[in-house]
């Protein structure tokens, strides 16, 4: 065994428990997202995902408890992508329009994304063993956390906010949903972010 092979040979055997178990998590919930993402919900087998995975199905049990809890991280792995792509944005520092842009651009390639795409099916398909687990509810709630942190200065009614908030999901979840079934110019694609870019800045900036 060369030094090279050697070396990484020991780097691999030093990882702790802890480690090789969030790699195995990690890789389970990949495979969970790219085989939804590839042939739908229903065709995302217990089998399909331990192939994926590289694991046995007793292996996928063992790290998420059956196919409920996997599903379960799946989402939850979504919305922390999700949080994450807004996490270095200085919403002090910067003008309202370049926050709405970065907002509706990074909002964007979250909801274009074949995690979102993954995520969209599983809500519109899992009905949670618990009835409390109402997903739905909980991507709001990490939108609006996103949304606050963001636009804290705007003056807006509650009600008007709520609304606007669910104006813009609906309109991203509709841009994504038409991506699966037409491939639109770029142009027209950009043409209808910035139309939603300019909305959003024209709410926003009402005193």
């Amino acid at each position: 065994m060369n030094q090279r092979l050697r070396a990484q040979t020991t780097r691999r055997d030093r990882r702790s428990n802890p480690e090789r178990a969030a790699e195995t998590r990690a890789r389970i919930v990949a495979a969970v997202v790219d085989s939804i993402a590839e042939l739908g919900f229903q065709r995302t087998t217990a089998a399909e995902i331990a192939r994926r995975a590289g694991v046995t199905w007793g292996a996928v049990q063992h790290h998420f408890g059956g196919k409920d809890g996997i599903l379960i991280a799946v989402l939850e792995d979504s919305f922390s992508r999700f949080a994450e792509r807004f996490a270095d944005i200085d919403a002090e520092s910067i003008t309202l329009e370049k926050r709405v842009s970065l907002f509706v651009d990074r909002a964007w390639t979250h909801f274009a994304s074949p995690h979102f795409r993954s995520t969209l099916e599983i809500l519109l398909h899992y009905t949670a063993p618990d009835p409390e687990d109402v997903w739905p509810d909980e991507l709001l709630a990490a939108w609006t956390r996103i949304w606050t942190g963001l636009f804290h200065d705007a003056h807006l009614s509650p009600g008007r906010r709520l609304t606007l908030q669910r104006y813009t999901i609906s309109l991203l979840v509709g841009l994504a949903s038409m991506k699966v079934f037409e491939r639109a110019p770029t142009q027209v694609r950009n043409g209808e972010l910035r139309l939603l870019k300019n909305t959003l800045t024209q709410e926003l900036s009402r005193q």
